[in-house]
């Protein structure tokens, strides 16, 4: 137990799961604030504790202190307020993975602003909507040459944007050298008074929804979001103090605050952040062999794409623990990532909306497929469409139902550490997945009599063919089986006698190469591992998937082409 994890978890260590569900406890403080709670609290108490370790394609290394990162968000948050930024004020940050980001995360929260994190991958359109529904009043972004002609491009649709700036060493006309800034800003910060200061409720980081159907929503979260994350730092990714946790991931997607910053801090481990301009298997193993994480987190496509790689040159003894999530991990890459590598996957389940919800424990012995068991405090359940919580085996919506006994919160407020608030200035989306006390997800499952979840596909995903409900990732699993199969996605197809079939979209991996005698080859497999009703009838082969920017496979995108 750590100085400051204890201030928030009375009980930290449990005997069993059944333990761990029963009597995990948090402590809301009434004005908790991460930056000062915890980033400067380490800086005090530890002034010389590991908070960062950095890297990037070229092999550079950086490495920062508590002390570091104190100091420098205390003059990034003096450089805002002289720009103008003030308490509840909205600004954007695309920095992909440069120290900068956990910096500035810092110093927004610092002086009451909200985050607004974004991928680099951010079209001029994407950048557009999200400036003008959120109000955006200062963008901070990389470098980036693509990325700045967006920013510039958007800017005449952008009347309320009063400042965008850079952190790199080219800075175009026109914007802020945020470095610069920050390095002649002074360091002494005192955290305001009265009105000025945060409160618990109030805004601190709003991530925009993968927008897999829609326009991306805005998803709220107030400042007691960290202390939801401590369940998913120690109790999942099991991070360690004193040592590197890496999570690898852009610092625009929801699973940088995931595993990147407030459960991981909190838990007293060092940050592990490989800094890449585009992902390649031998670019990230030779980061993890530079970083050397205790414990090591990515989602199912760096997985698969690791398991295509020859492996047995690298050493990969240093990593302790191992997990996934972002999307449901098939079985056949568990077992070949273990073969390959000695390392076993434990999985997790959670949205931008949550924390963890559901994971294998540590106490919780792996069944390959399984997102695992319930987190404390949420109250998880299956329900039906009639709200009614659904037998072993039968196919629910997951919904949080209720808060946990076992947590403390200010003055007797409903606080769920972990929960979002609702989507921000949408409060009719809100009330269709959030009413009476429950918050459905609106993806799909159905868990066995040991209590053990798994994962279906979206409410939209799941197809109905002849009668039968078939769940697209038990498919997609069968295929990621066949050694031709890199990535697959699963959806239903229009047909005029069964109303839907299953299609399989179908990345090759290298070697492999597009046939009528494969798509025959990968039907029979499909038959042979699962249910034969449930193989694809259509066979499509494609050079790549359509993909949110988040990485996420867009199903509802082939799903429209097929149905159009």
């Amino acid at each position: 137990m750590n100085e400051i994890q204890s201030r928030y978890c009375p009980h930290v260590d449990f005997e069993s799961y059944d333990d761990f569900y029963a009597n995990y406890s948090c402590k809301v403080p009434e004005n908790f604030n991460f930056a000062y709670d915890v980033v400067d609290e380490w800086a005090r108490l530890q002034p010389k504790k590991l908070a960062l370790v950095w890297t990037n394609d070229e092999g550079d290394m950086k490495s920062f202190t508590f002390t570091d990162i104190k100091r420098q968000s205390d003059k990034a948050a003096n450089a805002l307020l002289n720009l103008g930024i003030k308490k509840g004020d909205v600004v954007m940050l695309i920095l992909k993975q440069r120290p900068e980001v956990w910096i500035l995360m810092a110093a927004l929260e610092k002086i009451g602003a909200v985050c607004i994190p974004g991928t680099y991958q951010l079209t001029q359109k994407d950048i557009i909507y999200r400036c003008n529904i959120a109000e955006v009043k200062m963008l901070i972004s990389v470098d980036d040459a693509e990325l700045i002609q967006n920013i510039e491009a958007s800017m005449p649709d952008c009347p309320n944007l009063k400042h965008r700036a850079i952190v790199g060493n080219t800075i175009p006309a026109g914007f802020i050298d945020m470095g610069k800034i920050i390095a002649e800003s002074s360091e002494n910060f005192i955290r305001p008074a009265g009105e000025k200061d945060t409160k618990l409720h109030e805004p601190m980081l709003i991530y925009f929804s993968s927008g897999t159907t829609g326009m991306p929503k805005m998803v709220y979260h107030n400042h007691c979001l960290p202390l939801g994350h401590i369940v998913t730092a120690k109790y999942w990714q099991c991070v360690q103090d004193n040592k590197i946790h890496l999570t690898q991931t852009d610092s625009g997607w929801a699973k940088f605050a995931w595993g990147k910053i407030y459960g991981q801090w909190i838990c007293g481990a060092a940050i592990g952040a490989y800094d890449t301009e585009k992902f390649t298997p031998k670019g990230m193993l030779d980061a993890l062999a530079r970083i050397r994480p205790a414990t090591f987190c990515a989602p199912a496509t760096i997985f698969r794409y690791l398991i295509k790689e020859d492996l047995s040159g690298y050493d990969f003894s240093y990593i302790e623990h191992t997990s996934v999530a972002g999307e449901p991990l098939s079985p056949e890459v568990y077992h070949q990532i273990k073969e390959k590598t000695g390392l076993e996957i434990r999985e997790g389940f959670g949205q931008s909306e949550t924390s963890i919800m559901a994971a294998t424990f540590q106490w919780l012995e792996v069944r390959p497929g399984s997102m695992g068991k319930p987190a404390p405090l949420f109250g998880l359940n299956l329900l039906d469409e009639n709200g009614q919580a659904c037998d072993d085996g039968i196919v629910g919506n997951i919904s949080i139902t209720a808060a946990g006994e076992n947590m403390y919160s200010p003055k007797g407020a409903s606080i769920m550490p972990g929960l979002f608030t609702g989507y921000w200035k949408d409060e009719d989306v809100t009330a269709r997945c959030w009413h009476d006390g429950v918050y459905q997800t609106g993806d799909m499952a159905w868990h066995d009599a040991d209590g053990y979840y798994w994962f279906v596909g979206r409410n939209d995903d799941v197809i109905k063919c002849s009668g039968y409900r078939i769940g697209p990732f038990e498919v997609e699993s069968a295929l990621m089986e066949h050694p031709s199969v890199l990535e697959c996605a699963v959806t239903a197809a229009p047909d005029p006698m069964r109303g839907q079939v299953v299609k399989a979209t179908i990345v090759l991996a290298k070697g492999f190469a597009p046939s009528d005698a494969l798509k025959k080859e990968l039907q029979n497999h499909v038959k042979r591992v699962t249910a034969p009703y449930k193989y694809p009838r259509i066979v499509e082969f494609v050079s790549e998937l359509p993909k949110t920017i988040s990485g996420k496979i867009q199903r509802n995108v082939i799903r429209k082409k097929d149905g159009g």
